[in-house]
């Protein structure tokens, strides 16, 4: 294995680990951590099959797409507006979950310095972000790999300090109401499509890489959001918040809960300029839409949703996840299974599966989807 290789995972991980991985621990709160470690098992090994087949589907491909570009070319017009559709919502929901958990992230910490509200600074959060889409700052996405470091290194620092707070019966509750609701943010926390092009570009030299950077990145990304989500309702329990942080502060020093509110912040903003930006170049390149125009639509649409009451986190994450990402997975099944027969290209890797075994992952996320949405709207 090559520095690349080491590279890719890196970026993948630092792609998957994002905003999902605050919610986990309140949720976990409310199912116990068995009920959580099934949804990473099963739904990790969901995603990385269907990623695994849609790394095949690109590596069968000679043109460099995303996922509405391998849609046209597999599926027609039909499947690239759909494509578009989800993977648009998707950016838009995940920015609003972006701004919500980072201007909470950024109030927690000057709050108690420079005084106001948690809205003011959501605002701020906005409008220094938007700033930075609208002047089409570079894409930051391998500083997300820096951050994974950062991060890491955080979380075992938390971990050392906080080990011996960890209150076992915190872990082993249950409450059969909530037993649905982990599904849609695992799922939203353990997907990274999204850049799985990009990584295939970036292992042009060894592109059968790939597939153990898909299985390896997916399994440490569970890995790290189960040890974290352990660590934060082993502590903090009861008292757990629904972006996991806040309720440190009445066990932890002060300096630690501002390194992990600094990640946060970090994480949130870089994650929000990446959405940001690739969701005004699918409107400026895509829908022809103007630039300016463009940018307006990608930065104010998750500030409209906001406005409207569309606060809830949890529910943010959940909707999108269980809704918007099982459509684009089914898409991506989909483009796997003609890319079958019409690639251009002699794939690195081919997965031996059966069409049921494929087709079955199709009604699993229609299944899923349609629980969610009943769930999220009782």
């Amino acid at each position: 294995m090559n520095k690349r290789f080491f590279q890719a995972l890196a970026i993948l991980m630092g792609h998957i680990i994002g905003v999902g991985i605050f919610s986990l621990p309140f949720i976990a709160a409310q199912v116990g951590i068995w009920t959580m470690l099934f949804y990473f098992l099963v739904l990790g090994g969901v995603v990385v099959l269907f990623e695994l087949l849609y790394g095949e589907a690109i590596l069968r491909t000679k043109e460099k797409h995303r996922l509405p570009g391998y849609a046209y070319k597999y599926l027609g017009n039909w499947a690239k507006n759909l494509a578009l559709f989800s993977s648009g919502l998707g950016l838009i929901m995940a920015i609003l979950a972006y701004i919500i958990v980072g201007g909470n992230f950024l109030s927690s910490i000057l709050i108690p310095i420079l005084g106001g509200s948690s809205l003011l600074y959501i605002y701020i959060f906005f409008a220094l972000g938007a700033l930075l889409i609208f002047f089409g700052v570079k894409s930051i996405a391998r500083v997300e790999s820096i951050l994974l470091v950062f991060f890491l290194a955080i979380l075992v620092l938390v971990f050392y300090k906080g080990a011996p707070l960890i209150n076992p019966s915190y872990l082993f509750i249950f409450d059969a109401k909530y037993l649905f609701l982990p599904y849609g943010a695992i799922l939203f926390s353990l997907v990274g499509t999204s850049i799985i092009p990009e990584i295939r570009e970036y292992l042009i030299e060894k592109p059968k890489d790939l597939r153990k950077v898909i299985i390896l990145a997916t399994l440490f990304a569970a890995l790290i959001s189960l040890l974290f989500t352990i660590l934060i309702l082993g502590v903090t329990g009861s008292e757990t918040t629904s972006e996991a942080i806040a309720g440190l502060k009445n066990y932890f020093g002060n300096g630690i809960v501002v390194l992990v509110l600094l990640f946060g912040i970090l994480a949130t903003f870089t994650s929000f300029l990446t959405c940001g930006l690739t969701l005004k170049k699918i409107l400026w390149y895509d829908f022809k839409i103007n630039k300016h125009i463009s940018w307006a639509i990608a930065c104010f649409s998750p500030l409209a949703l906001f406005l409207l009451g569309l606060t809830d986190f949890i529910k943010i994450i959940s909707l999108s996840g269980g809704t918007l990402l099982a459509i684009s997975a089914i898409l991506m099944i989909l483009i796997y299974l003609k890319a079958k027969t019409k690639g251009d290209l002699e794939p690195a890797y081919s997965l031996n599966i059966s069409k049921f075994f494929v087709y079955s992952l199709i009604i699993f996320f229609v299944i899923g989807a349609v629980a969610e949405l009943i769930y999220s709207l009782l």
